[in-house]
């Protein structure tokens, strides 16, 4: 039984960006309600909190507005097949184990009962940009090999995938590519396999996926080389499975203030004015996972950036999905964005660790 529980348990009206740091700080992604006896009122993990945001319920709601509020549990006493077939039954990582009365007093997880998760779905990295807003440390480094927490931004992407169960690996080159091919080679040093794909021209931040081999019939996850998260890979494709997505687009979050107080009107009648609003948006991050009907998409050397082949897949119906990112996730594009990462690593270790 896992014994890092008692680390995850949370109150009802606690605040979901409270809960959220309990669930990043832990290993087990996620949060359990109780009340103040330790009965246990629900459960929490990413999914439920992304499906908040795409409702629009603020951070600052109390956690029992998401929760999973009658998740599968076991009872004392259960036998290990029992449990595994539940988890098994209802695709579930993690299992409350309850006593008699409800009390939350353990929890098992597949992990520990079945060892790590493995991933056969290939993982494609984009690598090949020229880097032009960091010169001039980019003049003679690739952007993804630019050294954040004492290795490469590329090789802290590689190494969350790795954490995550996943061992197939394309990464997009083109601009210093040998740096990049010298640097991974095949992946034999971290127990993976690696295939280059180079751009003899830039083909867009889509356009590579035309170049790579037959993947099979599996579901490809894309990433920019310039990012660094926390997201939680395997529940990014879970994510996808569960919503049959032809396409699914990670979103971020994003703020815009006016800095002045709108004034709305009805002809020359003023009927409100609102004083520096603040405008939501979802953004994208940089971070998909594509069918394999929608890779096989692209032509060879077919010049074509992502928003194009989203905007393709809409017209004919199919399905994208967006993915909420509240973990860490940082755009390395600009000079302050890399000195960000450099002062999050120096605060706070590796933000970009599975």
């Amino acid at each position: 039984m896992n014994q890092d529980w008692q680390e995850i348990l949370v109150a009802p009206d606690d605040p979901i960006e409270q809960v959220l740091h309990v669930i990043d700080r832990g290993a087990l992604r996620m949060a359990l309600v109780v009340d103040a006896d330790r009965r246990l009122l629900g459960v929490v993990a990413d999914g439920d909190v992304r499906r908040g945001l795409l409702r629009h319920i603020g951070l600052n709601h109390p956690v029992r507005e998401v929760m999973n509020a009658a998740p599968r549990t076991l009872s004392s006493g259960f036998s290990r097949e029992e449990a595994v077939a539940l988890m098994k039954r209802y695709d579930l990582l993690q299992l409350p184990v309850l006593d008699a009365s409800g009390r939350l007093i353990g929890l098992e997880s597949q992990r520990e009962m079945l060892g790590p998760p493995r991933y056969d779905n290939p993982v494609f990295l984009m690598a090949g940009g020229f880097g032009k807003r960091l010169h001039p440390l980019t003049e003679a480094c690739p952007k993804p090999m630019l050294s954040v927490g004492g290795k490469p931004i590329l090789e802290n992407i590689l190494e969350n995938f790795i954490a995550a169960g996943f061992h197939r690996f394309y990464i997009s080159i083109h601009y210093l590519a040998e740096r990049i091919r010298a640097y991974f080679g095949n992946g034999e040093r971290w127990g993976v396999s690696i295939e280059y794909v180079e751009e003899e021209k830039p083909l867009g931040t889509g356009g590579a996926l035309g170049l790579l081999p037959d993947t099979g019939g599996l579901s490809l996850l894309m990433m920019n080389g310039d990012l660094l998260t926390r997201l939680n890979f395997a529940e990014l494709l879970a994510y996808h499975v569960e919503h049959g997505a032809r396409v699914t687009m990670c979103v971020r979050e994003y703020d815009f203030q006016v800095p002045f107080g709108v004034v709305e009107t009805a002809e020359n009648l003023v009927t409100r004015i609102t004083e520096k609003p603040v405008h939501n948006f979802f953004v994208n991050a940089g971070i998909y996972v594509l069918d394999p009907a929608t890779v096989r998409s692209v032509g060879r050397q077919q010049k074509i950036d992502m928003p194009e082949i989203v905007e393709r897949v809409l017209s004919e119906n199919g399905k994208v999905v967006t993915f909420p990112v509240h973990e860490y996730w940082l755009d390395i594009g600009r000079m302050d964005d890399f000195e960000q990462a450099q002062s999050a690593f120096d605060e706070s270790g590796i933000p970009g660790a599975a």
